[in-house]
């Protein structure tokens, strides 16, 4: 991408930011005050006199001016992003909320599911087709039901439930429901509903968004790769009442699925699935083989803490690790209940003979090569001495997995997205770098060229609104057509990005990306500006090539 494309694109900008307000003139061509000398390989930028400022040229009405203002624009962007230079971003790449110097790390913990190990989409079918069942043959829902077939794509990762409106919905880091993504059962709500049921707001106040592990009264989040079918299958139910006129009560409706989803994991129906069929079901196990034969011939200490029971870990283990899997970990607990193993005390460590067998013996240690069952973070740290940031813990679940360990013991954590990879590719279109930077420009010109108050300005500026909420639409139905990306609403980060920034020191796909970076890599988040920074941020774009423009003008606001 050329330097020079960017530099006149952030040019274009800064001029639209800087146009003044109700001016309806244009030059038809630059003025000459107004061209870089070249002298040598040295740029000198030269200010207009003030009879040159004064002169605007034929004067032209205002739609003509917002039209040529909106065709430059539109030139810059196409010429800005070229056919064949997207492909950015790999989807291997670490990224860092936080600073992280592997260096330092000496401990490293891992979950076991969609951590160490990664499900096929199978999964996902097998566990809503077997808690429909549940729900027609246990708890004597409508046969119906059984028509609904599982939606693949339907649900994403951190959406918000309404229990007692029935509501599907995407919640941003503000609490504002993002107008588009409200589904009662597998129909999208209309806007003016949204607005009617909530009061004349789309936003939801704290106390009813979700309590700290998105569990609440009247909202639940729905944070971990597990929870899809069983959004999914709420929908579904959801759809076959309202479909058929059928009165039902949207709370009973919500425990029952709950409880036939948790039917699936207390019954052993999962556990059984995979160990079945692991190649069917489980993906990339060589790659979790590579990351802990690297980290242990590096002289790293492991340990694995999961709710999972021994002898579904140990038949997975042994598939993606070996036989020996046990020798990398110096310590292995199983069934440990988390989230409540990371903040509450009470329970004891058990100790499991090599059959998984359950021992009586008072844990006063905890050894190599043992297994242990339930236990406490608190006798952890005591018991191993395993403090502050030389411990880094893997996880997908960010409030079971990561939010205690980040707020109340200082661990460093490592979020698994596994959607990070699906997102990346999408991010990598040319379709998508064409809009979003083509949105970005437009939304800069509504927001100078507001000022134009006049009929045909206000029909114009309408124009752009529409084209501006359709771009919007463009880039959502790129990742997923119902709630779009999991990251961001139409502008703001969702409740889950903000969740993730806040509760985890790094994020990555799968933990297969550690094979990227060497071992005493350091980690540095990028510096992202806030809003009143922005008009400085402008080398960023040209990733420091150049002085940005104007700099001596924009002093004042220092």
């Amino acid at each position: 991408m050329s330097c020079q494309k960017i530099r006149t694109f952030s040019h274009a900008l800064w001029q639209t930011s800087i146009q003044p307000a109700g001016s309806t003139a244009i030059p038809t061509s630059p003025s000459p005050a107004n061209h870089r000398q070249v002298a040598g390989n040295k740029q000198k930028e030269v200010s207009p006199t003030l009879s040159e400022r004064a002169f605007t040229g034929p004067k032209i009405d205002s739609r003509t001016y917002l039209w040529s203002r909106y065709n430059e624009m539109k030139r810059l962007v196409h010429d800005l992003i070229p056919p064949g230079v997207c492909n950015l971003l790999n989807p291997s790449t670490i990224y860092a909320n936080n600073e992280v110097d592997l260096d330092e790390v000496d401990i490293y913990g891992f979950d076991y599911d969609y951590t160490l190990a990664l499900y096929s989409n199978t999964l996902d079918t097998m566990i809503y087709n077997t808690a429909r069942e549940f729900l027609v043959k246990h708890y004597k829902y409508p046969e119906g039901i059984c028509k609904y077939d599982y939606i693949p794509n339907f649900a994403t990762r951190g959406l918000h439930y309404d229990i007692q409106k029935g509501l599907l919905m995407k919640i941003d880091a503000f609490h504002y429901i993002q107008l588009g993504t409200v589904y009662r059962g597998l129909k999208p709500v209309p806007d003016e509903e949204v607005l009617e049921l909530y009061g004349g707001t789309h936003h939801v106040p704290l106390q009813e968004v979700s309590g700290f592990y998105g569990k609440g009264p009247m909202m639940k989040q729905f944070m971990d790769v597990f929870s899809i079918p069983e959004m999914t299958l709420l929908a579904a139910a959801n759809d076959y009442f309202n479909s058929n006129d059928i009165e039902y009560d949207p709370g009973h409706l919500y425990k029952d699925v709950s409880d036939a989803i948790g039917m699936v994991h207390i019954k052993g129906y999962m556990y059984k699935w995979i160990m079945q069929d692991l190649e069917k079901y489980i993906l990339r196990g060589h790659e979790t083989y590579a990351v802990l034969h690297r980290l242990a011939s590096h002289g790293k200490k492991l340990f694995l803490i999961t709710n999972s029971p021994f002898s579904f870990v140990d038949k997975g283990m042994k598939y993606m690790v070996g036989k020996d899997w046990r020798d990398f970990f110096d310590l292995v607990i199983v069934q440990a209940d988390k989230p409540h193993f990371f903040n509450n005390c009470g329970k004891p460590f058990r100790r499991l003979d090599g059959n998984g067998d359950l021992q009586w013996d008072k844990i006063k240690s905890l050894d190599k090569g043992q297994i242990y069952k339930q236990g406490n973070l608190f006798d952890f740290l005591r018991l191993t001495g395993w403090r502050g940031s030389k411990v880094l813990y893997f996880g997908d679940h960010l409030y079971s997995d990561l939010a205690d360990l980040m707020l109340r013991h200082g661990w460093r954590t490592g979020a698994i997205v596994p959607e990070l990879e699906v997102e990346t590719r999408v991010v990598n279109t040319e379709q998508y770098a064409q809009s979003l930077t083509w949105l970005q420009a437009l939304t800069g010109l509504l927001e100078r060229m507001q000022m134009h108050r006049d009929s045909e300005s206000k029909e114009v500026l309408q124009d752009w609104l529409k084209e501006r909420e359709e771009l919007r639409a463009v880039t959502k139905n790129l990742f997923n057509p119902h709630f779009g990306s999991i990251f961001r609403t139409c502008h703001n980060p969702t409740f889950f990005s903000r969740r993730l920034c806040r509760f985890s020191d790094l994020y990555m796909a799968s933990i297969s990306c550690l094979l990227k970076y060497d071992l005493s890599y350091t980690f540095y988040p990028r510096r992202t500006p806030l809003q009143h920074e922005a008009p400085l941020w402008m080398d960023q774009l040209c990733t420091g090539c150049m002085k940005t423009p104007f700099l001596e003008e924009m002093a004042h606001i220092r």
